[in-house]
């Protein structure tokens, strides 16, 4: 999945290295049909990683999505989910993750991918109608299937 703690880890490049069918969403010159390919695929896959954009104290994963192909990995598909984060995603709350995410996830993903959003231009979530809509899907995971994710905490700051 989509996720500015693997590239930060260096997870990217290791997969990358290695002798194995690497879905690799951010190799140079995929077209949108590459990559609307390689987010069906992610269904398939033996192990999705990924990171998330909270982590409420209670182990509530907070996620937003433009696309959705995230989250619905996440939920559904690949046998094991592996999620990493930092602890700077812990927050109190459900309240806090939204807060987290509005004000400070979503304007910084959007101005990392260029998608001239009103959050990116403000810093904030305006609840804006853009085309370029970063934000178009909350989900919240709380208690997910028995042996199929593994939530590794990094202490350290990562990601957004």
């Amino acid at each position: 999945g989509g996720s500015v703690t693997l590239s930060q880890l260096g997870i990217i490049d290791y997969l990358r290295s290695l002798n194995i069918n690497f879905l690799d969403r951010y190799a140079e010159d995929l077209s949108s049909e590459d990559l609307k390919e390689i987010f069906r695929k992610s269904f398939f896959a033996d192990v999705y990683i990924t990171g998330t954009n909270a982590i409420c104290e209670d182990g509530t994963l907070f996620n937003v999505d433009g696309r959705g192909n995230r989250v619905a990995a996440m939920i559904y598909g690949p046998d094991k989910v592996i999620v990493i984060a930092g602890v700077n995603k812990i927050v109190k709350d459900l309240d806090e993750a939204i807060e987290r995410v509005k004000n400070h996830a979503a304007p910084l993903n959007s101005k990392r991918l260029e998608l001239n959003t009103p959050c990116q231009n403000t810093g904030k979530c305006i609840d804006c109608e853009s085309k370029n809509r970063i934000c178009r899907y909350y989900v919240t995971i709380k208690k997910p299937q028995p042996n199929r994710f593994i939530m590794i905490l990094v202490n350290d700051t990562l990601g957004y």
